[in-house]
């Protein structure tokens, strides 16, 4: 009986001194600590830290509320920030509360504009690259807080943006990776790792978006799964809505170089290809129809005025139920119109009913092995390359088989045209040159 009432004894005291710590904490004034709080980040980042206020709530948890952050860029980058949140939440671990320090058990960033930007030397705004000098503090008492690894960081709504400067004046460049309302649950967010310079485990976890941009590629309703490393991020298993389609794969970054690089295996299935190819200026009107395919893409971003210029990777792809539209005024191309199924004559000189090829894309070419294209009864087989800038060239040759026998004047006429007849059926030897813009369908002697 005497031990039960020590044991009472000592839970009642202890909940008196943690009410009375709780107590203490909530009524007293949070915001008393944030000239100490902004000395420590500044010390643990060497970036200049601005705090408007700190709050504290009791319910539902024990937290204190930062209102107004902002991380400035270090020296050399721009003048701005790298985050800015109107409010960050902060749990606060009431075991070590009790022995007067502030711990940090989860955050939650609400709402954060998150601007990383990449240097030509291979910096990032977001390293420590300065230690702030420590002048006056030498004395001083450690800070009755600390980070270090958090158990749960959290992101509901903002923004990410990626940029780069470009050489050789660092002036600021295009921002190629653009992420908007955000939803993200990471573990074990280890910060000291986040903020240095050696690549090791910062956190990993779910991450979703409203929509991400990278390049010129636009894609909606995206959920990953998010594992990061202070030089590397992995999106895995992603899912996302692009073009009136669907894409699944997976996604690196790899920040440690003088440029970033990136590679991706992707899935795709339903993309509009009218829609897709408007998102570049080249691209604009020259294929519709619905795409499905994989893709395998992988190169830098350059610190230059066209950062995804010099991409590389490969693929195949097949497109239903398409056209060409730049070649329906071609006059070959719709001499052969005559020779199509019953039905579909009336269908747009260039309109096909399938479209697939292998595809390799280096030095900003397109290069193709084997191209299969069915134009309702004329199959052409074809080969060669493709300049993906406007005004350079494309080179094109194989065979357009004509499908279904044909009358003996057509035959006649399309031999002396140079066509080939065999086993009753004609076939024409093909090439298709000029520009993007402007190609040209003619056929070979």
């Amino acid at each position: 009986m005497a031990i039960r009432r020590s044991i009472a004894f000592v839970l009642v005291v202890s909940v008196i001194v943690l009410t009375g710590a709780l107590v203490a904490f909530v009524f007293t004034d949070p915001d008393r600590y944030r000239p100490e709080v902004i000395a420590y980040l500044q010390n643990k980042t060497g970036k200049q830290i601005q705090i408007g206020r700190v709050g504290g709530r009791l319910f539902p948890a024990l937290s204190i509320r930062v209102y107004d952050l902002g991380v400035k860029n270090p020296t050399p980058f721009p003048p701005g920030y790298f985050l800015t949140a109107p409010t960050v939440d902060a749990e606060i671990d009431v075991g070590a509360l009790l022995h007067q320090r502030i711990a940090i058990k989860s955050l939650v960033l609400n709402d954060p504009v998150i601007n990383v930007i990449s240097d030509p030397d291979g910096l990032w705004n977001f390293e420590n690259a300065a230690e702030l000098s420590s002048s006056g503090q030498t004395d001083r008492e450690p800070p009755p807080f600390s980070l270090g690894v958090i158990s749960t960081v959290e992101i509901k709504g903002g923004r990410l943006l990626g940029s780069i400067l470009i050489e050789p004046s660092d002036r600021p460049g295009p921002v190629v990776l653009e992420v908007r309302n955000i939803s993200a649950q990471l573990k074990q967010v280890d910060f000291d790792a986040f903020t240095g310079s050696v690549s090791s485990p910062v956190a990993e976890g779910d991450f979703k978006a409203d929509s991400v941009r990278f390049g010129s590629i636009q894609t909606t309703n995206v959920s990953s799964h998010l594992r990061i490393l202070t030089k590397q991020v992995f999106f895995t298993n992603f899912s996302v809505e692009a073009h009136g389609g669907h894409a699944t794969g997976d996604f690196a970054f790899g920040l440690a170089g003088p440029n970033t690089t990136f590679s991706t295996n992707t899935r795709v299935s339903g993309v509009d290809m009218a829609y897709l190819l408007a998102q570049f200026p080249e691209g604009r009107g020259k294929m519709t129809g619905t795409m499905q395919g994989n893709l395998n893409v992988e190169g830098e971003v350059e610190h230059s005025s066209n950062p995804l210029g010099r991409i590389h990777g490969s693929g195949r792809i097949t497109v239903r139920n398409g056209e060409l539209p730049t070649l329906n005024q071609d006059k070959n191309m719709m001499k052969m119109t005559r020779f199509r199924i019953p039905g579909a004559t009336s269908r747009p000189p260039s309109s096909f009913s399938s479209f697939s090829a292998d595809m390799n894309l280096a030095n900003r070419r397109i290069y193709s092995h084997q191209i299969n294209i069915d134009f309702y009864g004329i199959d052409v087989e074809c080969s060669g390359s493709l300049g993906v800038m406007g005004g350079e060239g494309m080179d094109y040759k194989g065979v357009a088989s004509v499908l279904n026998s044909q009358g003996f004047l057509t035959n006649l006429e399309a031999r002396m045209s140079g066509a080939k007849l065999e086993k009753g059926k004609l076939s024409f030897p093909i090439r298709v040159g000029g520009t993007l813009q402007n190609p040209k369908l003619s056929v070979v002697d």
